[in-house]
């Protein structure tokens, strides 16, 4: 099962191909992807991304995670939910959301098990 290439991405709107739904924030992986609610863990810009926000895609088997940091790069992403990844195995990749989209839809392309979560504002 392939990752699903994320269509188009402005700000606070994310769409990803094969789905009717536009996300503001969002969660992708082989087969699927869903709403990034950040009150389902507590999220905020800081700490910024916890490893509860993560396990959802962990868990489909991704063997890299691309994580988008906002447009203006202003959500943060703790040594300690790198590390979390780097433990399962998983590469990560943090970059501001519209670099983070393009690596993510390259990585898809090739074929590769890649996971993503995405923040579409600042």
């Amino acid at each position: 099962m392939s990752s699903p290439e994320i269509a188009s991405l402005s700000w606070g709107q994310m769409k990803v191909k094969g789905c009717s739904t536009t996300y503001k924030d969002c969660k992708v992986w082989p087969g699927g992807s869903r709403t990034w609610d950040w009150r389902e863990t507590g999220t905020n810009h800081s700490p910024g991304v916890q490893p509860a926000d993560l396990e959802e895609v962990v868990k489909k088997g991704v063997k890299t995670m691309v994580i988008g940091r906002g447009m203006s790069e202003a959500l943060q992403v703790p040594s300690s939910t790198v590390d979390y990844l780097k433990k399962n195995g998983i590469d990560v990749v943090v970059l501001q959301t519209e670099k983070a989209v393009e690596e993510y839809n390259t990585l898809a392309a090739r074929g590769v098990k890649v996971g993503g979560v995405f923040h579409s504002t600042c």
